[in-house]
């Protein structure tokens, strides 16, 4: 599943061919994805003009000018692409060539500045919905997500009161996206290590008499850090990440954990060795030995 910078790394893709621009012609290829799409789903898009593009937690929100947001999620498998003209794309450096099958081209929009921005979603888990602006904290997709762990109110002092009465352990709060919005195991894995906690620790360590912790200080810098760097390296292409140019994402070679059992830990005279373990049904990687 694509996590935050995987996301941001998409909005920013398509950005400079949406914001601003009018949607010409919108098409829906079939009835549905994961969900059904809104029977009204073609008329509310076309003739309106993207007036912003943005993220929350993991999904693309559109603004459109009558009102309305298009509410985008990639699910497992879905990517944009970006055509400028017929048949033609920008690859770059890191580009893989998708595949030949457009059966699996599901929306299209053809946008006034020239592009069409292509769906494709070879699984059908991704999904989209249009809201009223009014009513989307009312949303059940989004209501109850937690604060963008990039955003200016998030910082240990936060952090720690959403877990100081856990009874959880520290990877499963930061899982949790009521916690924190758009956390997922890759970057959480990563964060941990990098902030030498243990997976397994108590959620409610970050707080003492509900202040943070050195543990909440050291935590939160250190998914600032992942983040931001995974966001410049275009996110983590694994099995079905691409920008939409086309191009991989590279952070996983810059991993220093996941998906790395058995390997040496990275941290200077460590000498432990990585290991991995199924926690709350997915993988967690960790050294034992330095993160306590």
């Amino acid at each position: 599943m694509p996590e935050l910078p995987e996301v941001e790394t998409v909005r920013r893709g398509l950005q400079p061919v949406m914001e601003g621009f009018l949607i010409a012609k919108a098409e829906a290829r079939r009835k549905d994805l994961r969900f059904p799409f809104q029977k009204d789903f073609i008329a509310r898009l076309e003739g309106q003009t993207v007036t912003g593009l943005g993220r929350r937690a993991k999904y693309l929100m559109a603004d459109l000018g009558s009102g309305d947001v298009l509410l985008m999620h990639l699910g497992m498998s879905g990517s944009f692409r970006v055509v400028a003209d017929e048949g033609s794309t920008s690859p770059g450096q890191f580009h893989h060539p998708r595949g030949d099958d457009r059966a699996h081209d599901h929306v299209v929009f053809h946008m006034s500045s020239g592009a069409s921005v292509v769906f494709n979603d070879p699984r059908r888990f991704g999904y989209m919905k249009i809201i009223a602006r009014h009513a989307l904290e009312q949303e059940p997709l989004l209501k109850g997500l937690g604060p963008e762990p990039l955003g200016n109110e998030f910082d240990a002092t936060m952090l720690a009161r959403a877990c100081a009465d856990k009874k959880t352990s520290l990877k499963a709060a930061l899982l949790d996206q009521r916690v924190v919005a758009g956390l997922g195991n890759i970057y959480v894995c990563e964060a941990l290590y990098r902030s030498k906690l243990s997976p397994r620790r108590s959620a409610a360590t970050l707080a003492k008499k509900n202040e943070p912790t050195d543990h909440a200080r050291r935590l939160v810098g250190a998914i600032h850090g992942v983040l931001n760097q995974a966001i410049k390296a275009g996110g983590s292409s694994l099995r079905d990440h691409r920008q939409t140019s086309g191009e991989l994402g590279y952070f996983q070679h810059s991993f220093q954990v996941y998906d790395r059992e058995g390997e040496p830990c990275q941290t200077a005279r460590c000498g432990g060795i990585v290991k991995r373990f199924t926690q709350n049904g997915r993988s967690t990687f960790w050294c034992p030995k330095c993160q306590k």
